[in-house]
């Protein structure tokens, strides 16, 4: 790994950048991709292909990709380029580990097009290989501690999917299901990306950070705008590597890590 990067805001074309990173080096990476043009990049080139190339190169065996997508709606089509991803991401050798959904609770009202509100974003996890680190975030159980008649999970492990009686009582914690809703843009820790044009929260970065590393583990962002995967990571006592061509994220990014590491680093369980 080359030193110069761990734990640095790095301003410069992400593709130039990656290619001086070791071969199976990076533990984790949340982004987002400037997707269909529904997000304003002052015009810098995306150029997809190579840079989920350069993603599978680094990553560690067992390590993990988040990529944060959505679809643009033209000509009265949603243009389907998050699954043309999904399934380049496969074609190069990861697996699509997990197609998660982020929910937005306080989505932007949109004109009405003879469609409905639309809500949510794709969280496509991908894996290099067979997941390496898994920390399950878990939510209480609706009925914990009841005794059911019958009380049954289904097996999705066998080619025969059936019902199998494993828990009764009910237990009291379950691992949370892969629809994850978070308000957006509200929250005083996302107030200060408010500068982007569309910043993911804190929160989401934070809960799969916690999911797919251990404190140390390199977590990157090759296209990082404000700033949101370096800063939790750093909060996280992980390492970052944060990228971006635009020299105004840069600076904003650099900021509010800055005050992460000006603070006693926050202790949070699984």
């Amino acid at each position: 790994m080359n030193s110069n990067y761990i734990n640095r805001i790095i301003e410069g074309n992400c593709m130039d950048l990656m290619k001086h990173l070791d071969k199976d080096t990076i533990d984790l990476t949340v982004t987002s991709p400037p997707y269909d043009d529904l997000r304003n990049y002052t015009g810098y080139v995306f150029p997809f292909e190579q840079i989920a190339q350069e993603l599978f190169r680094i990553t560690k065996p067992g390590g993990v990709v988040v990529w944060v997508v959505a679809d643009a709606t033209i000509n009265a089509s949603e243009t389907g380029t998050s699954f043309r991803q999904a399934l380049y991401f496969k074609e190069i050798g990861f697996n699509l580990h997990d197609t998660m959904i982020f929910r937005k609770r306080n989505p932007i009202p949109q004109i009405y097009r003879k469609r409905y509100n639309n809500e949510f974003e794709y969280m496509f996890v991908f894996s290099k290989g067979i997941v390496k680190t898994h920390n399950p975030i878990l939510v209480d159980c609706m009925h914990a501690g009841l005794t059911l008649i019958g009380t049954t999970y289904k097996n999705y492990s066998k080619n025969e999917q059936v019902r199998e009686k494993m828990a009764n009582p009910v237990k009291d914690k379950k691992i949370r299901g892969n629809i994850w809703e978070y308000v957006v843009g509200k929250k005083q820790e996302d107030q200060e990306a408010k500068g982007h044009p569309a910043p993911f929260p804190c929160e989401l970065v934070r809960d799969h950070i916690l999911s797919w590393t251990n404190e140390g583990d390199v977590v990157l962002d090759p296209m990082c705008g404000s700033g949101t995967t370096p800063k939790v990571a750093c909060e996280l006592g992980r390492q970052y590597i944060g990228i971006d061509i635009s020299p105004e994220y840069c600076k904003m990014a650099r900021m509010r890590v800055n005050i992460i590491e000006g603070q006693p680093r926050l202790a949070l369980g699984y």
